[in-house]
């Protein structure tokens, strides 16, 4: 018998400790990113439409990147490619594997794997990011918040098209792996590639570019690759899926955090100031104002 997720499930902090806690830590660090606030006169409604025009301006900048690549940049994409098929060969044994090993993963793992991977979720975390950036008037978060913003529609409206297009059924379908109905509105067929996993590594990777320590940037995408594995659990989506997913974010905030530097004087982890506002970690600092 197939399992199939409760899609009406309600959200709740109790249900989900690290949405929680991540968006705890946003809130409390206002004070601190509010100590290198902008100096200018603009307004914050100026800010706001400078920012969701550098929104949609990121945007189409990642759509047309391809049609400026390099060699580089295509021995790159090739190299997706390929690992994205050899993902595919083993598609079936993957499946296997990972739903066996739902039973054995703790429920606040398998929650926040679905909360954090939710749309809704996803655009309330960064919309608290930059909210906070904007009323501090903090240009260095702000960029921040339109990178998160930015990067998640690019990369989900180009996913929702995508799961559309190809019509690659689901592993709970009950179908094969190679089974394809394009354009149909039937969910169980919407398969590739995977939202969750897009939305959530997304949020996780252009987080992890405000940390020098590459033992922080592994922890982050740890946490962004969680959601990605729980679909994998539930039958949701197959391993190529969330791995061209990754994929496909990765390619994304590089492409719009470029864009961004031709927007914004200030960028996280700058070395022109002694100090900076930007998310660190370093001897008694985990965060941006947690001390211990």
């Amino acid at each position: 018998m197939q399992t199939h997720i409760d899609w009406h499930r309600k959200f709740t902090f109790k249900e989900s400790p690290i949405i929680f806690f991540l968006i705890t830590c946003l809130l409390s660090s206002v004070n601190s990113f509010s100590q290198e606030a902008d100096k200018d006169e603009k307004t914050t409604w100026q800010h706001f439409k400078y920012d969701m025009g550098n929104v949609f301006g990121g945007m189409g900048y990642a759509y047309s990147r391809p049609f400026h690549w390099d060699k580089n940049n295509w021995l790159t994409f090739g190299g997706v490619a390929t690992g994205t098929a050899l993902l595919y060969t083993i598609d079936g044994d993957a499946k296997t594997f990972f739903e066996d090993q739902k039973e054995n993963i703790p429920q606040f793992i398998q929650d926040y794997g679905w909360y954090y991977g939710s749309p809704q979720n996803n655009y309330m975390i960064t919309g608290v990011v930059y909210l906070t950036g904007l009323f501090t008037k903090n240009e260095k978060l702000r960029r921040t918040g339109v990178l998160l913003i930015s990067s998640a529609s690019a990369a989900g409206l180009l996913q929702q098209v995508s799961k559309y297009t190809f019509g690659r059924a689901r592993p709970r379908s009950g179908d094969p792996k190679n089974t394809f109905y394009p354009f149909t509105g039937d969910a169980d067929y919407h398969s590739f590639p995977s939202g969750h996993t897009i939305l959530a590594f997304t949020n996780a990777y252009a987080i992890a570019k405000q940390f020098k320590s590459p033992w922080v940037k592994a922890g982050i995408y740890t946490l962004g690759i969680i959601p990605g594995a729980s679909r994998l659990w539930d039958g949701a989506h197959w391993l190529s899926d969330v791995g061209l997913s990754v994929a496909i974010s990765i390619f994304t905030v590089e492409a719009i955090d470029k864009y961004l530097d031709s927007k914004y004087d200030e960028k996280y982890n700058s070395k022109q100031k002694k100090t900076d506002w930007s998310l660190s970690f370093g001897p008694g600092t985990v965060g941006v104002i947690v001390h211990f």
